[in-house]
């Protein structure tokens, strides 16, 4: 047999590496994420946390506890341009510097984005003040977003809710039955409306919900993916996921 060596060739450009950290129970982040990226030259990386129900404040703290271990384990020993942590009330319960400082013990090189930070970035980026907030969460989970962005100077003027406590049961909400959830809610004087949970089927229906409320509908993978892009510097407009992206 005749054997030959060949010297392989490396490639000498790399594209922006994203890590998300996902919900072991989260059926849809990574769908949207991908509708959204697919076309724009970015290394995408999924890891899973482990999820304890039902879902309160003691637990979701109780899950970010892995977060340096979850992350690590995104390409181990390789740096990431950005880390997502995928949970909105999660980040509220446990607290954005505790997220960020558990994911740069194991990526210490990257940006660290939530659904909660990048709805607030977001908010700011359009200069809007008064919100409307929809929850698919318990009524104390529900109130803990409320306080959050009330904290942050921001004026609820709205507030509904669907009082799930198991995450499973969120990603099985109807599309279809959030769109008239979602388009026939009072929002008052709001300037926007805010829908959490990255469980929840909202990304798709956010230019339709635009078109029938005449307001600025915002949702947390929406915002998400847009601040995770902005941190790795794709600030280009996209079309169909709303007014942010054309921001």
């Amino acid at each position: 047999m005749h054997s030959v060596k060949i010297e392989p060739k490396y490639t000498e450009v790399s594209n922006p590496r994203v890590g998300l950290i996902a919900l072991a129970t989260d059926f849809r982040i990574e769908k949207d994420f991908i509708s959204v990226i697919k076309d724009l030259n970015i290394d995408f990386f999924v890891n899973r946390i482990h999820c304890y129900f039902p879902l309160t404040s003691e637990n979701l703290i109780k899950m970010s506890s892995t977060v340096t271990e979850i992350s690590e384990d995104i390409l181990p020993n390789e740096k990431l341009d950005c880390v997502v942590y995928g949970r909105t009330s999660g980040t509220i319960a446990a607290g954005y510097e505790t997220i960020k400082k558990k994911v740069n013990q194991a990526k210490p090189e990257a940006e660290v984005t939530t659904p909660s930070t990048a709805a607030i970035n977001a908010l700011r980026k359009l200069k809007i003040n008064k919100i409307a907030i929809f929850t698919p969460y318990s009524k104390a989970l529900n109130d803990e977003v409320i306080d959050y962005f009330a904290k942050e100077n921001f004026e609820i003027s709205s507030n509904a809710y669907y009082d799930i406590s198991n995450d499973l049961d969120i990603g099985k909400v109807d599309e279809n039955y959030l769109y008239e959830t979602l388009s026939s809610m009072d929002l008052g004087d709001a300037d926007a409306l805010f829908i959490s949970c990255t469980a929840l089927p909202a990304l798709s229906i956010i230019e339709k919900l635009e078109k029938k409320l005449d307001t600025v509908v915002l949702s947390s993978n929406q915002v998400l993916i847009w601040d995770t892009l902005q941190s790795i510097g794709k600030k280009g407009s996209i079309d169909g996921f709303g007014k942010l992206f054309k921001n």
